[in-house]
């Protein structure tokens, strides 16, 4: 838990507080270092429900589907699906790895 949330700070560091999807799109280096750090959410992932299936993370199927899209489909990656994980889901995400670390 405590690599995803290093790596979703990590994100918001990369992202600063000025970026916006127009930026993203552009910067090449960002969407890389970005799509590495998604790629190892859905690894650290897949390693505690290797530990224990039971284990509650929400959306853990579509958090490794999303690593395995982009480490397999790298040439089909979508920039706005992307923007949609990184503004949408990985706050909530943070917001729960926060509650297991604080438990």
């Amino acid at each position: 838990m405590f690599d995803i949330k290093n790596v979703i700070e990590s994100i918001d560091d990369y992202l600063g507080k000025q970026t916006d999807f127009n930026t993203f799109t552009k910067n090449k280096l960002l969407r890389r270092a970005i799509e590495r750090e998604i790629e190892i959410i859905g690894e650290a992932t897949k390693r505690i429900l290797n530990v224990d299936p039971h284990f509650k993370i929400s959306n853990s199927r579509e958090i490794i589907d999303t690593r395995n899209w982009i480490s397999h489909g790298y040439d089909k990656v979508d920039e706005t699906i992307l923007w949609g994980i990184i503004t949408f889901h990985l706050p909530k995400l943070l917001q729960e790895v926060n509650h297991y670390l604080n438990k």
